[in-house]
């Protein structure tokens, strides 16, 4: 897989950080945890086991704003690491594939 990976500042990735941490805190994100939808998985889970993840992730490029994160179990959010929403996708893909072909 070689996909394109931009060099991001670590004063970058530390701005965006301290955005994502002032969004945690936000009314908005405790209605998003309330809703206990894991946006990789599909699964119920209570707000508390929810994370916050990155879709395009800071190290990326990513931003730390409303339309790049969204609530994660923490097992996607483990997994999902530093993956962009394609690779991702292919990663699920291929552990479906294992798993039928065995």
């Amino acid at each position: 897989m070689d996909f394109f990976v931009s060099e991001v500042s670590e004063q970058e990735i530390r701005r965006e950080r301290e955005k994502s941490r002032e969004l945690r805190r936000s009314r908005w994100w405790q209605n998003r945890l309330a809703l206990g939808r894991c946006h990789w998985c599909g699964g119920s889970f209570h707000a508390d086991e929810l994370t916050m993840d990155h879709v395009i992730p800071l190290s990326r490029g990513g931003k730390g704003s409303r339309n790049n994160v969204v609530p994660a179990c923490k097992q996607c959010n483990s997994n999902k690491k530093y993956l962009l929403p394609m690779e991702w996708e292919q990663y699920l893909n291929s552990l479906e594939n294992r798993s039928t072909s065995q």
